[in-house]
């Protein structure tokens, strides 16, 4: 898990970069990584010098692993809606549940940088385009609400 959260870490420091294909292995980790390095360019197609694993992996009640509690502002409503799309996306018909995780499922979409706009291609099929406008809608969520640094590492007994 430690070399895990340190790829997380290299991958926050990586501004435009794609991620080196490490081994000719398939991996649930390495699955993760991609799906995790796919939203993480959705943010930075809106938020272009934001450092996302960095920013939201650790944030208020919700951004990160799991989530409980009432959200601490804007951001973390966010994080909760996203956690909720996922976790609807897991019961929608055109979903199976392993071969459509969203955590793993990869999506096309097409970032205009110039106007700062996501969308989510016809090149997808329900399920992943259902996927995909999670990670949209939660990406301009991001980009229109404040970061607050007293809400990273939130200690988990401040959410109730």
């Amino acid at each position: 898990m430690l070399a895990v959260a340190n790829l997380l870490h290299l991958l926050g420091r990586m501004k435009h970069s794609k991620v080196p294909i490490l081994s000719c292995q398939v991996s649930a980790h390495s699955m993760n990584l991609k799906a995790i390095n796919q939203f993480r360019n959705m943010i930075l197609c809106l938020m272009p010098n934001s450092w996302p694993i960095l920013d939201y992996t650790d944030y208020g009640c919700y951004c990160g692993l799991g989530g409980f509690g009432t959200p601490v502002d804007d951001l973390d409503r966010c994080c909760q809606v996203h956690d909720k799309c996922y976790s609807d996306s897991m019961q929608h018909p055109e979903c199976w549940p392993i071969m459509d995780n969203p955590y793993t499922n990869f999506y096309h979409y097409k970032c205009d940088d110039a106007h700062k706009k996501i969308t989510c291609t016809k090149k997808n099929d329900e399920c992943k385009m259902f996927i995909c406008e999670c990670d949209r809608k939660a990406a301009e969520c991001f980009s229109k609400s404040e970061w607050i640094p007293e809400h990273n590492h939130l200690p988990r007994d401040q959410c109730h």
